[in-house]
C-alpha cells in the first residue's frame, strides 16, 4: 500500500517491480489491473500481464486525456483545458510502489494496483487527482502537522436480476446477526478476502436498510486510506458476484433504501499528539483542533459538494435519515454533518476524530481527502469561530430556530452544489484551475442527464456505477 509519499518526480523502483512480478507469478498471477476513480467516483482501469509489470511502472500504459472528463454514464464532456478535442494521451503507473501490487484474494490470477496519470513524458499531469491530494498532505507537513483518515463503507446487496426496484438479497431486523446468517457464505469470504487483500476491517455488521451492510476500515495516512477504500471496493464487488449478489454503493440505490454514506473520519496530530484530545477545548480538544473542526464547518457547503457530488448524492441528503441534512457539528450526534467522535477512557486519546457524513461514493476519494484536509489546515490558519455543538435534530425545529443558531440545509440540487463550490475560494485553490475545471464540467453534465427524468428513473441508472 501506499506509504504516503508525497514526492511525484522520483522515478520508479524498477527492480522493485521486477522482482514483484516473479513473486506474483509465482503465486499463480497472470494479470495486474491498475485502476484509478475518475472525477465521480468512478473506477477506471488498465490490466497487464503480470510480465508487463516493470514496463508499466518504468513507461506506463497509454491511456486517453479525456478520461478527466467521463461522467458517470461514460458521457465525455468536451472543454477544459487542453480537453477541447479527442487529441491527447498520457501515462497510467502504478502508484503505491511494488508492494502496493497485491494479489487478489477473490480475483484467482490478478492482482491489483492503485494509479496515477502522468503526462506522456513521465512528469505530473495536471488533472490527475491523487496529485491533488498529496499536495494537501505536503502542505500539512510543512506546518508540522500529519493526518490520519478512515472510512466506513455502507453499501446494500441485491438479487442479481433486472427487477426493477431491485430485490434485496436478504431480509432481517436493522443491525441484526439474523440479516448476516443469511448471507454467512458472502460474509465470511469477504472478510477473509479483506484480511488476504491487506485491508484492515475494524467491524462489518447489518445496517438500518434493507440488506444493507456497513465496513470500517482502519485508519492510516490518508493516501492509504484512499487507495484501501478502492480494493475494498474491488473486494466486496468480486465476493458478491461470487455468491449471486449485485452490490450498490450508490449514495441512494432506490427510493425505499435507507441510502449509502462512505463516513469519512480524519484526525489531525502534531508531533504523533492528536490534536482532537488533551485540551481544554470542546469535546476536549485542543486549541489548534478546535480550529481544525472549526474550518471544517466554515466550509462544509463547498466540502460536501466534492465529498457527496452526485445527483444521488442530494437526493440521499434527507433529514431523519443520518444523511448530514444541515451543516452543523455535535459530539456524538449522528444527525450533524460533523459528527465530533471524543476520546474516551477504553479507546485512549488516539482514537478522536471527526466523522464527516456527508461523504458517499460518488466522490473521488483523493480529492474528498484533499478537501478536507484543505478545509481543516486553513481553520488552524485562519481560526474561525467554533459554535456550540448541537445535540439534537435540527430538521425537528421551525425555520426560525434553524436561522437562531445559524444551521443552513446543505445543498439539495446539483445546482446549489455547484454555487457552493464556485462560491468557495478555498476549496476551489484546493482542486486548483484544471482539476476544478473537469469536476465541474461532468458534474453539468450528470446534472442535465438527470434534469427531467423521475427520481427512480436516475437512480436506477446510477445503481451500479461505482
Amino acid at each position: 500500500m501506499s506509504t504516503g509519499d508525497t514526492s511525484d518526480t522520483a522515478g520508479p523502483d524498477t527492480a522493485g517491480f521486477e522482482a514483484r512480478a516473479r513473486a506474483l507469478a509465482d503465486l499463480g498471477v497472470v494479470g495486474v489491473t491498475i485502476g484509478w476513480p475518475d472525477n465521480n467516483g468512478v473506477l477506471r482501469s488498465r490490466t497487464v500481464p503480470v510480465e508487463a509489470l516493470p514496463d508499466a511502472a518504468t513507461r506506463g500504459i497509454g491511456v486517453t486525456t479525456l478520461f478527466a472528463v467521463f461522467d458517470t454514464r461514460d458521457g465525455i464532456v468536451f472543454g477544459p483545458p487542453g480537453l477541447e478535442t479527442p487529441a491527447g494521451d498520457v501515462r497510467l503507473v502504478p502508484a503505491a510502489g511494488p508492494e502496493g501490487v497485491v494479489p487478489l484474494a477473490g480475483r484467482p490470477g490478478l492482482a491489483w494496483s492503485p494509479g496515477r496519470v502522468v503526462t506522456a513524458d513521465g512528469g505530473p499531469w495536471p488533472y490527475d487527482q491523487r496529485g491533488v491530494l498529496e499536495r494537501q498532505v505536503a502542505a500539512a507537513g510543512e506546518a508540522g502537522l500529519s493526518v490520519l483518515a478512515g472510512y466506513e463503507i455502507e453499501f446494500a446487496l441485491y438479487r442479481d436480476d433486472d427487477h426493477e426496484p431491485p430485490v434485496p438479497a436478504v431480509t432481517g431486523p436493522a443491525y441484526g446477526p439474523d440479516v448476516l446468517i443469511g448471507l454467512d457464505g458472502f460474509v465470511t469470504r469477504l472478510l477473509a478476502d479483506l484480511r488476504d487483500n491487506g485491508v484492515p476491517v475494524g467491524q462489518l455488521h447489518a445496517e438500518y436498510g434493507p440488506a444493507q451492510l456497513e465496513l470500517s476500515i482502519g485508519a492510516a495516512d490518508p493516501l492509504t486510506a484512499a487507495d484501501r477504500q478502492l480494493l475494498a471496493r474491488q473486494t466486496i464487488h468480486a465476493a458478491a458476484l461470487a455468491h449471486g449478489y449485485r452490490a450498490s454503493f450508490a449514495p441512494l440505490p432506490s427510493t425505499g433504501s435507507a441510502g449509502n454514506g462512505w463516513h469519512l473520519h480524519t484526525s489531525v496530530a502534531r508531533d504523533g499528539v492528536n490534536l482532537l484530545s488533551g485540551g481544554d477545548g470542546p469535546a476536549g480538544s485542543t486549541a489548534d483542533g478546535a480550529a481544525w473542526l472549526a474550518g471544517l464547518l466554515r466550509d462544509i457547503h463547498a466540502v460536501a459538494a466534492v465529498t457527496a457530488p452526485g445527483v444521488t448524492s442530494v437526493l440521499r441528503r434527507r433529514p431523519g435519515h443520518f444523511a448530514a441534512a444541515y451543516g452543523f457539528w455535535g459530539i456524538e450526534n449522528r444527525e450533524a454533518a460533523l459528527r465530533m467522535v471524543p476520546a474516551t477512557g477504553l479507546l485512549g486519546a488516539g482514537h478522536a476524530n471527526v466523522e464527516l457524513k456527508a461523504s458517499d461514493a460518488a466522490a473521488n476519494p483523493y480529492l474528498a481527502l484533499a478537501v478536507v484536509i484543505g478545509a481543516g489546515l486553513a481553520g488552524i490558519a485562519d481560526r474561525p469561530e467554533l459554535p456550540d455543538p448541537i445535540q439534537e435534530d435540527p430538521g425537528t425545529w421551525t425555520a426560525e430556530q434553524r436561522a437562531a443558531r445559524g444551521v443552513t440545509a446543505l445543498p439539495t440540487t446539483p445546482a446549489a452544489q455547484a454555487e457552493a463550490l464556485r462560491a468557495n475560494p478555498r476549496i476551489s485553490a484546493v482542486l486548483g484551475e484544471h482539476v476544478g475545471a473537469a469536476f465541474r464540467a461532468v458534474r453539468a453534465s450528470d446534472a442535465a442527464f438527470a434534469d427531467g427524468r423521475s427520481v427512480e428513473d436516475v437512480l436506477a441508472a446510477f445503481r451500479y456505477r461505482y
